[in-house]
């Protein structure tokens, strides 16, 4: 396969580009797989959308919305629902409140994570404001702190404004190998609702402690930087889908690589960044069709050891 841009390798998946699930596309036969919050047991979509870089222009302009328009209606379309951002990310709190506010009924349709970047009550208060005044939405579905930034303290002021139905869920962020001993003593001691971590094809050392202490202790998962900021797409350039591919049913590399993430019991969902539609609808579909096992994971993570 040439690139993360052509995903063709069947005829469905070819009629499926063409469509790209628009606006007068009839909604996926099937359901997208959806795995339980420990929490509270609430279902959540395998795959949602992330907002870092992609999302990080000017509401005000027409034509660089447009396609993130297409992007979140593609999901919209395919099942998924979380959509997750940060203050720290730009324009991109901004731009999706401004998605979601195009349609009034669209937020009660998404669940929308945010984080808070900062030390000290009184800063993390006025970000909180400002995420909510961005997002357009006084009560948020999650609210994370973003890499370990005066965690404790922040995760004391989560607890009260989800007590005040500020937020429904509280959780902690990483985005980098270094920190997961540190995640996984927090998963332990301080049991949030949710980690935010990355995992890929080509980094599973989450796999080794952090993981296995999310599911003991009740905390679900979501996986960042699954295609190591496109570094994946470029290490199989030119190289045509393996065999195992049609084992779990994927057309793409992309989906071979989301697949490898979504088939670790402990994985709650996938948050692929991306602001082309063709994109989005080729990672949703990766939550569609069939799993790997462990072992089918292995075989995946030896194509490219």
């Amino acid at each position: 396969m040439p690139d993360r841009r052509r995903f063709l390798q069947t005829t469905a998946s070819a009629a499926l580009l063409g469509t790209v699930w628009p606006a007068w596309a009839a909604e996926p036969a099937q359901a997208m797989l959806k795995r339980p919050i420990p929490s509270t047991g609430e279902m959540l979509p395998v795959v949602g959308l992330g907002t870092a870089d992609t999302f990080n222009v000017s509401p005000s302009d027409a034509s660089a919305m447009a396609p993130l328009a297409q992007v979140l209606e593609t999901m919209l379309k395919a099942g998924g629902t979380l959509i997750d951002t940060a203050p720290s990310y730009g324009e991109a709190e901004a731009v999706t409140g401004a998605l979601l506010a195009r349609d009034g009924g669209l937020r009660k349709r998404v669940f929308l994570a945010t984080k808070i970047s900062t030390r000290g009550h009184e800063s993390a208060m006025r970000q909180v404001r400002q995420s909510q005044e961005a997002l357009r939405s006084d009560k948020l579905d999650l609210i994370q702190v973003h890499n370990l930034i005066d965690t404790r303290n922040q995760l004391a002021l989560l607890r009260d404004l989800k007590q005040q139905g500020v937020t429904r869920y509280i959780g902690i962020t990483h985005y980098t190998d270094h920190a997961h001993d540190d995640l996984t003593e927090l998963v332990e001691k301080e049991k949030p609702d949710f980690l935010q971590v990355n995992l890929s094809i080509a980094s599973r050392s989450a796999e080794k402690r952090l993981l296995p202490a999310c599911q003991a202790n009740g905390v679900a998962v979501l996986i960042n930087r699954p295609f190591e900021d496109g570094a994946l797409f470029r290490q199989v350039k030119g190289v045509a889908l393996p065999k195992l591919a049609a084992e779990i049913d994927c057309t793409s590399w992309a989906q071979i690589f989301l697949k490898f993430i979504i088939g670790h019991p402990a994985v709650t969902a996938v948050i692929p960044a991306t602001s082309k539609p063709a994109n989005m609808a080729d990672n949703a579909r990766a939550g569609f069709g069939r799993q790997p096992d462990a072992a089918l994971r292995d075989r995946i993570a030896a194509l490219l050891a």
